[in-house]
């Protein structure tokens, strides 16, 4: 028989078993990075997340400084903008943007020849707040990150890098780690929008709960 469980014991009970199987793993995790690791594994019941989640020095507590700071997120999907609980992020101050249905950015994406993502980024440089990045589509959204960085245009405080897919998604990803910029970075193909927004949300939710 199925037992009936509230929302919160659910999550709370998700978070024991995942506990669990990595104690039983031999698993140790990093304290500073703990809560953002088991809340990927939660979304997408993959443990290998443990291994390919890449933290640069203190990416965690650059990115909750920021947040708590009030600084803006941006986001390469209205998936991921939809996924990042708004309310906590409302209540530092903060925003979350996705500029992908703008019709200015798909006029230019379309004149140039480039992708939406990419001139997504560019509008992006154009917001007068301290920023953080969740990608968890486009390869060519952190190609354009990395380019406006070297560029001096942008100087994100963190830079949360976990598109899913086989084109230029992992030379993408390599861009950011070996990058100056704080970053946590899904290394290889897996990812997805459902994942930045769990890292947001793991970040959001160690200063608002």
């Amino acid at each position: 028989m199925i037992e009936i469980i509230k929302p919160m014991e659910i999550e709370r009970r998700s978070f024991e078993i995942i506990s669990e199987i990595l104690n039983s793993e031999g698993v140790e995790l990093a304290i500073e990075n703990e809560l953002v690791v088991k809340r990927v594994i939660h979304t997408t019941a993959d443990f290998e997340y443990v291994k390919s989640l890449v933290f640069s020095e203190n990416a965690v507590k650059i990115g909750l400084e920021a947040l708590r700071g009030g600084c803006d997120i941006v986001t390469d999907t209205q998936m991921a903008r939809s996924g990042i609980n708004k309310a906590a992020l409302s209540k530092l101050g903060g925003e979350v943007h996705c500029f992908m249905s703008d019709e200015d950015v798909a006029a230019e994406a379309k004149e140039r020849g480039i992708t939406r993502a990419a001139v997504s980024m560019e509008k992006a440089a154009g917001l007068n707040k301290p920023l953080v990045f969740a990608i968890g589509n486009a390869p060519t959204a952190l190609i354009a990150l990395d380019e406006l960085i070297k560029a001096g245009r942008l100087s994100p405080r963190l830079v949360i890098g976990v598109p899913v897919g086989f084109v230029n998604v992992v030379e993408s990803k390599e861009l950011i780690i070996a990058s100056p910029v704080p970053h946590i970075v899904a290394r290889g193909r897996k990812g997805g929008s459902n994942v930045a927004a769990a890292i947001v949300n793991a970040l959001l939710y160690q200063i608002t709960r």
